[in-house]
């Protein structure tokens, strides 16, 4: 698509009830990325209230109709999904905005491989509007979907906003409030009042009235937001032929209208003011006190809804992995959706059901499960198989499962394995019969995306009850049990020995198909890794790809391959969230040692000295053996252990004056040997040098800077 052109979903898919709108770019440094936002508006170009507002703060609907999904690595940058309901969106809502924004003085002409993309329930893309020229804009429209009579639109908007996500949903309606200092001090009190509680649970003593009092407080706190001024902005043009409703576009000097006088409730007291969208990022505070256990003695074990001590066979515990994880999905509406929107799946009732019996042919076929989605009288159904351990999903059983799906009207075919999905690279190969009107669409998840979505929920995010987060959480003790079978991808392959052999012998050549099938494996270790320390933190951890604009991910990994082959090295790099700059992982085959590190750039201000005493102060709690490297303009700079600079910060300062521009961070650990995740395998060694990082080094130091914004523009730009 172009600028301005729209199309009609219902001309392109009969399966256009629930859609998925993907937002990507690609950074050339790596570290550049942007956050969705979604406003629902109403024929007169306004939401209705601010719970129209969907972004990071607020990111699902409560009738599902809207559901951030959250970001995955594509090719060389990231794409941010959003699931569409179409059928729950309320009939006063007349558009629906798609945009993204970015932070901290970032803008979008940064990025490269501006694009969004559609696909229907089935998962086919069915449009692609790549945007050539964003602007210096904080903020970006790029499209947005709306109704002709009963069928929905879309219209390629391409419109930058300089006044950030809070200048664009105030232009759109939303009441946002600029009291940073309130803010900050709203979200010093819950912090308090969520230590408090947590104390007082320790204690055995009743915190209801305190808890009632802490989420008031919380509610006020999301109330306080920082917010930018108003931005002018360019509407969109319509196609030809067609009259569209323009973009809102008041004056820069229009001002929010004042809330008018509130009545008095039955209690004589006025209402509580409802609570504005905050645009500044959530702070997530987890209790700090661990409850006290009424056990004589340490080896006695809880009492578990899932115990895993009777499972003595791959079947047993396939069949119990999938009626857990079923049940739980039922039984928790948020966590249900959470697995099931980005397969086209709607929200409603949903039931789950295992070893259930389908006609195939002469024989007939028990698929280890079912998921069936009620909706306005209207079923969504999938067919689920689940493997556990190493074992492999086997290409004619899966095909089976596709064209019973297809005959009996089915949606899709989930497979959930160990395994991890690599894009181009698909873990089974099925035929797909064009013929066919009821197209099915084949999806997978992995068993560590799984305990990534439940760890979200009840650590960070939160869920409707308090059975709801205890039926997640023993679903989680399950899935990391070492018996469940549950672990997530364990094994570099067939490939691993051989190929290290071939390095330590210098006997392997370009091109040997097994240094691909390596690479494979690190992607998706790599993959696993960061969705740990994701659902750990509660912040998006993603792979950065730095690859050329356009290079397919068949050939940067044929391009990694040859890398491993002539210098024996596996690379990766992390973008964790809040992070002040990329974490780099290394695995050397030849010398058998695991390499993190992490660049961080000079202060703009102050002295090299100051900036050299500081960061060994920083460090203060960081490993003995860490590495500190000075980065400058030409050269190499000096370097040494934080052991030996911590009486001697100013060893760190280049003796023939060159200019500074960062430190590197680095620590080094011995590698294990096994391709499994044995205590001494390769894959449990990269986890725990990564987690290692994180929690000795990257924690103690700054987030990133804020870099000055840019002039702003009086025009919008795009």
């Amino acid at each position: 698509m172009v600028k301005g052109a729209n199309v009609g979903l219902a001309s392109l898919s009969e399966n256009v009830d629930a859609v998925i709108v993907s937002l990507g770019w690609a950074s050339p440094t790596g570290e550049g990325d942007a956050d969705v936002s979604v406003l629902l508006l109403d024929a007169n170009g306004k939401v209705r209230d601010d719970a129209d507002f969907y972004f990071y703060n607020h990111p699902v609907a409560p009738d599902g109709s809207v559901q951030l999904l959250g970001k995955v690595p594509v090719g060389e940058g990231s794409e941010d999904r959003i699931g569409f309901d179409l059928t729950a969106i309320p009939a006063e809502v007349d558009r629906i905005v798609v945009a993204a924004s970015r932070y901290e003085g970032a803008r979008f002409d940064e990025l490269e491989d501006l694009r969004v993309t559609l696909a229907d329930g089935s998962g086919e893309d069915l449009l692609r509007f790549a945007v050539d020229d964003p602007g210096a804009v904080s903020a970006f429209i790029f499209g947005e979907l709306y109704r002709r009579g009963d069928d929905w639109k879309f219209r390629a908007v391409g419109q930058g906003y300089a006044s950030g996500l809070a200048g664009l949903a105030t232009d759109f309606g939303v009441d946002i409030d600029d009291d940073a200092e309130a803010e900050t001090a709203a979200e010093a009190q819950a912090e308090a009042e969520a230590q408090a509680a947590a104390e007082a649970a320790e204690e055995g003593t009743s915190t209801e009235t305190e808890t009632e009092t802490g989420a008031e407080a919380e509610t006020g706190a999301e109330a306080e937001i920082g917010a930018g001024a108003a931005s002018g902005a360019h509407p969109a043009p319509a196609a030809p032929g067609e009259s569209e409703p323009p973009l809102p576009a008041p004056p820069p000097d229009a001002l929010p209208a004042l809330p008018s006088p509130r009545p008095a409730g039955d209690d004589g007291k006025p209402p509580k003011a409802a609570a504005r969208p905050r645009t500044a990022r959530k702070k997530v505070t987890l209790p700090k006190a661990v409850k006290k256990s009424l056990a004589e003695n340490d080896s006695w074990k809880g009492a578990r809804l899932f115990p895993v001590s009777a499972l003595k066979s791959d079947r047993d515990r396939e069949t119990r992995a999938t009626s857990v994880l079923l049940s739980v999905m039922a039984q928790v509406p948020e966590f249900g959706r959470r697995l099931t929107a980005a397969f086209g799946a709607p929200t409603g009732r949903m039931e789950t059901f295992t070893e259930v019996s389908l006609p195939h042919g002469d024989t007939p076929r028990r698929p280890d499960g079912i998921i069936r989605v009620e909706r306005a009288g209207k079923l969504w159904t999938a067919l689920v198989e689940t493997k556990t351990n190493g074992n492999p999903l086997r290409s004619e059983q899966v095909q089976a499962y596709m064209d019973i799906a297809a005959r009996r009207g089915y949606e899709a075919v989930i497979t959930l394995s160990n395994d991890v999905a690599l894009e181009g690279s698909p873990l089974v190969d099925v035929k797909i019969d064009g013929r066919r009107k009821h197209k099915v669409a084949l999806r997978h998840l992995s068993w560590a995306e799984v305990a990534h979505q439940a760890q979200l929920l009840i650590r960070h995010e939160g869920v409707g009850n308090s059975a709801h987060a205890w039926l997640l959480q023993e679903l989680l003790h399950y899935l990391q049990h070492d018996n469940s079978g549950c672990h997530g991808f364990q094994n570099m392959g067939a490939a691993w020995v051989p190929v290290r052999k071939g390095i330590e012998d210098e006997t392997l050549c370009q091109g040997d198909p097994r240094a691909l099938e390596v690479v494979e494996s690190w992607e998706r270790l790599v993959r696993q890794v960061s969705l740990g320390l994701g659902g750990e933190l509660g912040q998006k951890v993603l792979p950065v790809q730095r690859a050329r604009r356009g290079t397919d991910p068949g050939a940067r990994r044929a391009r990694m391959a040859d890398e491993l082959c002539a210098e024996g090295r596996l690379r990766a790099e992390l973008r964790i969230e809040g992070a002040p700059g990329v974490l780099a992982v290394g695995a050397d085959l030849r010398t058998g040692r695991l390499r993190t590190s992490v660049e961080i750039p000079a202060p703009e201000q102050g002295y090299p000295l100051t900036w050299a005493k500081r960061l060994v102060r920083r460090l203060a709690e960081a490993p003995a053996d860490l590495h500190v490297e000075t980065l400058v303009e030409e050269g190499a700079g000096p370097r040494g252990t934080l052991e030996r600079l911590r009486p001697e910060p100013a060893d760190l300062l280049p003796r023939s004056g060159a200019r500074i521009t960062g430190f590197r961070l680095t620590l080094f650990k011995g590698m294990g040997n096994g391709r499994g995740s044995a205590e001494t395998g390769f894959i449990r060694s990269v986890d725990d040098a990564v987690q290692r990082f994180h929690g000795t080094v990257l924690t103690h130091l700054d987030p990133p800077a804020v870099r000055r914004p840019a002039a702003v523009e009086p025009a919008a730009g795009g």
